[in-house]
């Protein structure tokens, strides 16, 4: 497994209480395939807190993906939500939790926030 996942799911619990601020609860199951392989990751929600195992377990959601496409996203080169879309990862159970869970996932390198876009723009334009 890429040593960029590994990072990625060691940094969850420092992270939790600046991105998990809202009442979502609930257990994530990933599933990372590689070739004949399946890597698992149990992903426990709550309010400012997260717990990551490296087991299976009873879980409010899956989220089936490909270890290659997983690395993607956690160096911002693919997103989510486009990837659920293309049917290049597959998810099933609250979707809330998928949602919740993107936002771990960095954005990918060059984006703006569209409200500097348009404020830089309005300063042009005087």
């Amino acid at each position: 497994m890429g040593e960029a996942i590994e990072q990625f799911f060691e940094a969850l619990p420092a992270r939790a209480p600046e991105i998990l601020r809202g009442l979502v609860s609930g257990t994530l199951q990933i599933e990372l395939v590689d070739g004949d392989r399946t890597k698992h990751w149990l992903v426990r929600m709550r309010p400012g807190a997260i717990e990551v195992s490296r087991q299976r377990g009873p879980a409010d959601a899956i989220w089936y993906s490909s270890e290659d496409l997983f690395e993607r996203l956690v160096s911002g080169r693919a997103q989510g939500v486009a990837a659920v879309l293309r049917n290049e990862s597959t998810f099933s159970g609250n979707v809330v939790l998928f949602l919740v869970f993107r936002r771990f996932f960095p954005t990918p390198p060059g984006t703006q926030d569209p409200r500097d876009v348009a404020r830089e723009q309005a300063g042009r334009r005087k």
